[in-house]
C-alpha cells in the first residue's frame, strides 16, 4: 500500500512512459465496449472512405487509358473533343460523386466517433469523480487538489482526443497505407519496388524525430505544470501577495517559468521545421524517381500514362499521413501518459470502504467511546497516542488543550475521516468501521472553525439535498442560532445567494449558517470544533443560549480554546500532547491546579 502511495504522489506530470502501452489501449478500449456498435459503424465507414480514395486512382487510370487515350490515337485533336468528352464527362462526374460521398460520409464517421468518445470519457470521468471522493482525508492531505482537478479534468479529456481525432486515424492510416503498398505492388511489381525506395530513410527520419519530440513534449509538460501551479498559487494568496508587496517578485517568477515554457514549444517547433522540409524532400524524390522510371517504363512500352498517373497519386496520398504524423503522435504520447496517471489513480483502493451489510439505524443513541486509540497522520509521528474515554447519550463534554494536542483529530476519528492506527472508536457501543459509513455520518454532524459554503443560496447550503427538510424548519434552525438577522439582512432571505465559499458573508455569518445547517440535519452527536471563535460577543450569547436548549436531547463534544465557552460543560478532557492528561467538571479541574487551571489563568489574565 505504501508503495503505491508513493508512486501516486510522485510528480507524474511529465512524461516518462511508452509512446503506445497495448495493455493501457486495451483498458481504455474497455470503455468503449458499452457502445461498441456505433463504434464498429464508425470504424466500418472509415474503411469505406479509404477504400474509395483508393479508388479514386484507379477511376483516373482508366480515364487516361481509355478515352483520352482513344482520343489521341485517333488524332481527333482540338474540334474532336466534343466526341470525347462525352466520353470523359461521365466518368468525372463520377470522380465527383464518390468525392462527394467520401465527404458525407466522413462527416457522419466524426459525429458517430465523437458520440462514442463523449459517452465513454462521461463514464470515465464520473468513475473518476466517485473514486476521488471516496478516498480517505489521508488521502487528501498527500496529494494536491490541482494534481487531483488535473486528473478528472485534463487526462479524461486526452483520452477523449485519442478517440475523436486519433485512434480511427491511426487506423485509417495504417489501412491507407497499407493499401496503398498492396495496390503499387499488385499494378506494378517493378515500378512498384521503386515507388517504396524512400520509405526506409522515411522510417529513420520518422524515428528520430519521435524520439525528439518526444523529449521535447516532456519538457512542455513539465514547464506547463510549473506555470499552472504559479498561476493557482497567485491566484488564491493574492490577499497575501498585495498585503506584503510581492507583485513584482511574483511577476518576475511567473515571467521566468512563461520564458522557459516558451522555450520548450520553441524546441518543438524546431523539430516539426527540420521533420516537415525533410518528409517533403523525401515525397518530391520518391515522384521524381517514379516519374524517371516510368517514363523509360512507358517508353519501351511496359507502363501506360495512366498507370504512372494513378502511381504518382498514390504516392501523394502515401505522404499525406506521414505529414501527419507530428500530430499524431502527439495525441498518442499524450494519451498513454494520461491514461497511465488515471489507471494509477484508479487502481489506488481506497483505504476507508463503508463495509456490505454494514450496521444502520434510523437514529443513532449518541454513545462515543475511544478505547486505547492511537493515531498519527503520518505512522511515524502519533498525534494521539493510548486515548480512552467514554461519553454517555445526551451528554456534552468539552475537550481543550493547547494548539497541536489533538482535539480536532478526535473529532475526525469520531466521523471517521481517518481510521485509527490501533485502538477503536466506538458509536453505540459498535466500533465505527462496522458502521454503514453513510448512515453514520448523517447521525454525527460536525461544525468546523474554518466553515465552507458551496456556491448557491442559503437554503442550498442548509439543506445540503436532504428533500425532507422544509423552509419552515430551515428558518427555525436559523432563529435558533441568531441567523435570523442575516436573512433579514441578505437580500432574498433563504433565496440569498452566499457566492463563491460563501465570500459574500463575513466569517462570523458563515458559522452561523454552518451551525444552523447542523442542527436542521437534528443529528444525535453534535460535535463543535471551535464553532464561536470568529463571533462577536452578542453572538456568541446567542449562540450559547440556543446551545443549551439544543444539547439536551444530543450528544455534544466541544472544542474549543476560549475556556468561558465551556464552563457549563458536564465534563472537561484536557489533551496535552497527544495525551489524555485531566479530566472532569470545571469546578474540579481549576481546584486541581493542574493544566487546565493553568490554561484558565493565562486566558482570563490575558
Amino acid at each position: 500500500m505504501k508503495k503505491r502511495e508513493a508512486a501516486f504522489r510522485r510528480d507524474s506530470d511529465e512524461v516518462t512512459g511508452k509512446a503506445f502501452d497495448l495493455a493501457l489501449a486495451r483498458r481504455m478500449l474497455g470503455y468503449v465496449r458499452p457502445y461498441r456498435g456505433l463504434f464498429v459503424v464508425s470504424i466500418a465507414a472509415v474503411t469505406i472512405i479509404v477504400l474509395l480514395e483508393l479508388f479514386q486512382g484507379e477511376l483516373i487510370k482508366h480515364v487516361i487509358d481509355g478515352p483520352l487515350r482513344e482520343a489521341v490515337a485517333r488524332g481527333a485533336g482540338v474540334d474532336g473533343w466534343e466526341a470525347v468528352a462525352g466520353e470523359v464527362v461521365p466518368w468525372a462526374g463520377l470522380v465527383a460523386l464518390l468525392a462527394l460521398l467520401t465527404s458525407c460520409l466522413g462527416i457522419m464517421q466524426v459525429r458517430w466517433i465523437n458520440r462514442v468518445a463523449q459517452r465513454a470519457m462521461r463514464d470515465l470521468r464520473v468513475q473518476v469523480f466517485r473514486h476521488v471522493q471516496g478516498q480517505s482525508l489521508r488521502f487528501f492531505d498527500r496529494n494536491p487538489v490541482g494534481r487531483l482537478v488535473t486528473r478528472t479534468v485534463h487526462d479524461v479529456e486526452a483520452l477523449s482526443d485519442l478517440l475523436t481525432s486519433g485512434l480511427d486515424a491511426i487506423f485509417r492510416d495504417i489501412f491507407l497505407l497499407a493499401g496503398i503498398v498492396i495496390w503499387l505492388i499488385a499494378t506494378n511489381v517493378e515500378l512498384g519496388l521503386v515507388s517504396l525506395l524512400v520509405v526506409p530513410p522515411l522510417v529513420v527520419v520518422t524515428h528520430f524525430f519521435r524520439m525528439a519530440s518526444r523529449r521535447a513534449f516532456r519538457h512542455v509538460r513539465e514547464r506547463l505544470a510549473a506555470v499552472n501551479s504559479t498561476i493557482q498559487e497567485s491566484i488564491s494568496g493574492v490577499r497575501v501577495i498585495q498585503a506584503f508587496v510581492q507583485e513584482k517578485k511574483c511577476r518576475e517568477r511567473f515571467e521566468a517559468q512563461d520564458r522557459s515554457l516558451a522555450d520548450a514549444h520553441l524546441s518543438t517547433v524546431g523539430n516539426f521545421a527540420l521533420f516537415f522540409p525533410v518528409v517533403e524532400l523525401l515525397a518530391v524524390i520518391g515522384k521524381a524517381t517514379v516519374i524517371w522510371w516510368g517514363a523509360r517504363s512507358i517508353v519501351a512500352h511496359e507502363l501506360s500514362f495512366g498507370e504512372l498517373t494513378q502511381f504518382v497519386f498514390y504516392l501523394e496520398v502515401f505522404f499525406r499521413p506521414i505529414r501527419e504524423v507530428s500530430e499524431k503522435f502527439n495525441i498518442l504520447q499524450g494519451s498513454m501518459a494520461s491514461a497511465e496517471r488515471l489507471f494509477r489513480l484508479l487502481d489506488r483502493p481506497s483505504d476507508l470502504v463503508s463495509p456490505e451489510n454494514g450496521h444502520a439505524v434510523a437514529r443513532l443513541e449518541g454513545a462515543v467511546e475511544l478505547r486505547g486509540v492511537t493515531f498519527g497522520y503520518e505512522s511515524e509521528r502519533p498525534v494521539l497516542s493510548d486515548i480512552s474515554f467514554a461519553v454517555k447519550p445526551g451528554e456534552t463534554v468539552a475537550l481543550v488543550g493547547a494548539t497541536g494536542a489533538g482535539k480536532t483529530t478526535v473529532a475526525s476519528l469520531v466521523t471517521r475521516l481517518y481510521d485509527v492506527d490501533a485502538g477503536a472508536v466506538l458509536i453505540d457501543g459498535i466500533d465505527v468501521r462496522e458502521h454503514d459509513l453513510p448512515a453514520l455520518r448523517r447521525g454525527i454532524t460536525v461544525v468546523p472553525q474554518d466553515v465552507f459554503l458551496f456556491a448557491g443560496t442559503v437554503e442550498e447550503n442548509l439543506r445540503m439535498g436532504d428533500p425532507s427538510l422544509t423552509r419552515d424548519e430551515l428558518l427555525a434552525a436559523c432563529q435558533a442560532v441568531g441567523a435570523d438577522r442575516l436573512l433579514a439582512r441578505l437580500p432574498g432571505g433563504l433565496d440569498g445567494e452566499v457566492g463563491e465559499r460563501g465570500g459574500r458573508l463575513s466569517v462570523g455569518e458563515r458559522q452561523l449558517l454552518a451551525l444552523a445547517r447542523a442542527l436542521a440535519q437534528d443529528p444525535a452527536v453534535l460535535v463543535l470544533d471551535e464553532a464561536t471563535s470568529s463571533v462577536d460577543s452578542e453572538t456568541e450569547h446567542l449562540i450559547q443560549s440556543a446551545l443549551d436548549r439544543l444539547q439536551a436531547d444530543r450528544t455534544t463534544l466541544i472544542i474549543a480554546h476560549r475556556l468561558s465557552t465551556i464552563r457549563r460543560a458536564d465534563r472537561i478532557l484536557v489533551f496535552h500532547h497527544g495525551e489524555l492528561r485531566e479530566q472532569g467538571s470545571h469546578a474540579e479541574l481549576v481546584k486541581a491546579d493542574g493544566i487546565y487551571a493553568t490554561l484558565h489563568r493565562l486566558q482570563f489574565a490575558a
